[in-house]
């Protein structure tokens, strides 16, 4: 069955023409019905970037633009997310105090912003540690997060999260404070008991109920384009793929999969996601 005349968005995706496939692996993606992606800028250690200051990630965020170029030229309509990944509190607290830390990732995401600002990225990334950590760089974290809801709030932007598998429930607070619809928050990788905007890896074998619920989501792929960890977590046909085999197989509708791809992805991040 060959894909209608949908868009088909890809919800978080990494692109990395150096340590990965590159402009192949958004070529794929285009092939198989692909549109609109995402992209997200990847942790700065993928980019050997070691930061001691928030402007060190300006390297990791222009690089993130340049790839959104590239992949610009193969048809694809390209989203840009910045920020920072939660992990990197603890490689930076390995060589400074916490405190320093917490204040490089939250400059590091204040630089973010004002590529938000200057409209050269749509939303923002941050999180707190998927894993255990000690109470103190739990707290730390989501302090940063708190910070990085705060800027979205100021930008009138998404703020994708990445962090704890669960419902986060936590967060509907923290965005209350922080001045942010909840609706603009994404939970990355998510589990259909998030009371944020969920975006499921497109594999998820609740996407069809959910779907038919009129559950809003978004899909994603997460794919981490490294070649040591080739199709990780899934490969960039996915998203094109698994849409499709629901439609083939009546699991969604037509209608479904414009939810899905075109309506909450346009109303979450404020773009408009139409037919190219």
């Amino acid at each position: 069955m060959k894909l209608p005349a949908i868009p088909i968005t890809d919800d978080h995706i990494h692109i990395d023409p150096g340590n990965g496939r590159g402009i192949e692996a958004a070529k794929d993606f285009r092939r198989s019905g692909g549109t609109h992606i995402f992209l997200v800028s990847k942790p700065s250690w993928s980019l050997s970037v070691e930061p001691s200051s928030g402007e060190d990630y300006r390297e990791v965020f222009d690089t993130t633009l340049r790839v959104a170029e590239m992949v610009r030229e193969t048809g694809l309509v390209v989203y840009p997310v910045l920020g920072v990944h939660p992990a990197e509190m603890n490689r930076l607290a390995a060589r400074m105090s916490l405190d320093e830390a917490a204040a490089v990732m939250t400059a590091g995401l204040d630089l973010a912003a004002r590529y938000v600002e200057d409209g050269r990225a749509v939303a923002l990334k941050s999180g707190r540690p998927h894993y255990e950590v000690a109470p103190e760089v739990l707290a730390a974290s989501n302090a940063v997060l708190s910070h990085a809801l705060e800027l979205g709030a100021d930008c009138g932007c998404a703020v994708q999260l990445h962090a704890e598998s669960g419902p986060c429930a936590d967060v509907v607070d923290m965005a209350a404070q922080a001045g942010i619809p909840v609706e603009r928050v994404v939970k990355h990788f998510a589990t259909p008991d998030t009371p944020l905007t969920p975006s499921f890896i497109a594999r998820h074998e609740d996407i069809p109920a959910l779907a038919r619920a009129g559950r809003r989501f978004t899909m994603e792929s997460d794919y981490m384009d490294e070649n040591a960890r080739p199709g990780a977590v899934i490969g960039p046909k996915s998203v094109p793929r698994f849409t499709r085999r629901y439609l083939e197989e009546g699991l969604i509708t037509e209608e479904d999969a414009w939810r899905i791809h075109a309506e909450t992805p346009s109303s979450t991040y404020g773009v408009d996601i139409a037919l190219p």
